[in-house]
């Protein structure tokens, strides 16, 4: 750049501002922009990026006054040297800075293409890369346009089965040891959590991208039998990958984040070169060995990446900050995420989950999961969009009553996009706001919703045990989820009472659980809601939620249901 001449304050450097502002703007520059359209593999062994340039976008800049008056008048434009250059940056950089090393560049032309060539594997970095274009100014290179990220792993994949057929939407949250029970109540799907905090570390060797990882053998081996015992009996698996705290490890972490005494989990780290690696390989061994090719481990068909993440306080700890730069840190871990998992297994779906409080005042701690979805799909359907699907959790507010047919009166329950809470009481509120062109895939579909955690206590906070109100409050939710075409599964949360949650009247379970044994999980007696939870989606349905309906305070479910068809249940 040109050096700048200093015009002395006074009232000549006064003059100076104000003879220039007269004009109109104090300096225009007049550099190219660039939109980056299409970022995707092709043929497995070239990645094409396109775009479009406008050339000569004006830049106003104004002068600066230092402390003592004087006035520094705008940098002078310095031409670029007539091509468009592309940058290829990895997740954890920020940005071109003083880099040199383009990956590709094009002469000037208004339609940009950009051909990158591809080794085909899936763990190739450049799957993970994000590209922008930039122009040499001078000794340096300058952004200009946003980035854009490879929007198809999954073409990469070596297992390509299709998404397996659910024969209904009923799930629930298994005991491995009760898996018989499970299956007599004819489950077809079911939640696993994966703690990574705990897998990494021990003798079993990964190799991956020229570098060995070593990970929990033991722990690896009950997940194998886990998910494997599903999926082998046609139970459509959701992981949920978690990242809690290991001291020995810092690389998961964010680099210099300290432990919260609050937070149950963590925010994974892609933000620094070890942890992206660390965090990357974490991923692709558990979507490698998971992706189905290989009965003896079992599929997972949906991962979650991690739990309620528009909580950052409790679940996705990653330090205070502000709602946009939040959003933005997880979309970088998302991203990973997906590729590594869709790069493995092309029709696995990858999904994130939040809390009902859907409107809510933010803080730099926890989020509107409204706002955090809006700014999430925002950024990206900007930089690359791709097929991001919502684990919710809607359970009745308060979550220590199991009726949520009159949460409205609670005055945190309405049936506006601005509703406080979304839950079963307004659920049609979450499917109409995801039916929006805006918050649709690339190819126009309503993208993915699973309800992935919900349950409905049987101890009322203030009436003591409820075991008819639990059960009625299941069988409407449970019609309500299947009478809506945009909702893919209901994971009722639990099987058995858990010792912690009834502690808190909040006793979800469809078995009471042995109080006395915190060490372990025993089954004591099965509630109400067992029987309904069994045939709710069979020809018996209706017969076994007659009873409900006076609980409800109907005397037809088409009341409280749209379209509800009774011969679907006959």
């Amino acid at each position: 750049m040109k050096k700048k001449n200093l015009i002395k304050g006074g009232a000549a450097g006064l003059l100076t501002l104000l003879l220039t502002a007269a004009m109109g703007c104090f300096a225009s520059f007049a550099y190219d922009s660039a939109s980056l359209k299409t970022c995707t593999v092709e043929n497995r062994n070239t990645v094409v990026i396109t775009g479009t340039a406008e050339k000569d976008v004006p830049q106003e800049t104004v002068p600066e006054t230092l402390e003592d008056g004087t006035v520094v008048p705008p940098e002078t434009e310095v031409p670029d040297d007539g091509y468009y250059y592309l940058f290829e940056l990895q997740p954890y950089e920020t940005g071109i800075g003083s880099r040199t090393d383009y990956a590709a560049w094009c002469d000037k032309t208004e339609k940009l293409k950009f051909s990158l060539p591809f080794s085909g594997g899936d763990s190739d970095p450049r799957l993970y890369s994000r590209f922008v274009v930039a122009l040499k100014i001078g000794d340096t290179y300058q952004a200009i346009s946003a980035p854009i990220y490879v929007t198809n792993p999954g073409d990469v994949a070596s297992f390509t089965e299709e998404y397996p057929e659910a024969m209904s939407k009923k799930g629930l949250l298994i005991e491995l040891d009760m898996l018989g029970d499970a299956m007599e109540l004819g489950v077809k799907h079911t939640t696993i959590n994966i703690p990574y905090h705990h897998i990494i570390g021990g003798n079993l060797k990964y190799r991956y991208n020229g570098k060995d990882y070593y990970f929990n053998e033991e722990l690896i081996a009950s997940y194998d039998k886990m998910i494997s015992s599903f999926s082998n009996k046609g139970i459509i698996v959701t992981a949920i990958l978690l990242n809690g705290w290991n001291d020995a490890h810092p690389e998961l972490h964010e680099a210099g984040l300290a432990k919260s005494s609050s937070a149950f989990y963590y925010g994974f780290n892609v933000s620094t070169p070890e942890g992206y690696e660390t965090t990357r390989a974490l991923f692709s061994f558990m979507a490698e060995r998971y992706s189905g090719a290989d009965y003896k481990h079992g599929r997972v068909s949906n991962w979650i990446v991690g739990n309620e993440v528009n909580n950052n306080k409790n679940w996705n700890y990653v330090g205070p900050m502000d709602l946009a730069s939040y959003t933005k840190l997880y979309e970088k871990n998302f991203r990973v995420a997906y590729t590594a998992i869709k790069s493995r297994s092309k029709n696995a779906r990858v999904f994130f989950s939040t809390d009902y409080e859907w409107k809510k005042q933010n803080t730099n701690l926890q989020y509107a999961a409204k706002d955090f979805i809006d700014l999430f799909n925002a950024g990206i359907s900007a930089e690359g969009n791709i097929e991001w699907g919502l684990a919710y959790h809607p359970y009745p507010y308060p979550m220590t009553e199991p009726e949520f047919w009159d949460d409205d009166q609670t005055g945190m329950v309405n049936e506006t996009f601005e509703s406080p809470v979304v839950n079963f009481k307004n659920l049609h509120v979450l499917t109409d706001y995801f039916q929006q062109a805006h918050m649709r895939t690339a190819g126009g579909q309503v993208r993915h919703i699973i309800l992935s955690e919900e349950g409905f206590t049987s101890d009322s906070i203030s009436r003591g045990k409820v075991y008819d109100i639990q059960a009625a409050a299941f069988a409407y939710a449970y019609y309500l989820v299947d009478n809506n075409p945009y909702i893919d599964a209901f994971i009722l949360n639990r099987q058995v009472d858990a010792i912690t949650e009834v502690e808190t009247s909040c006793a979800f379970g469809l078995w009471t659980v042995d109080m006395s044994r915190p060490d372990k999980v025993i089954a004591v007696m099965p509630k109400n809601i067992y029987q309904v939870f069994k045939h709710i989606d069979t020809r018996k349905s209706l017969r076994y939620s007659e009873f409900a309906k006076s609980i409800v305070g109907i005397s037809d479910w088409s009341e409280v249901i749209p379209g509800f068809d009774p011969e679907k249940y006959q």
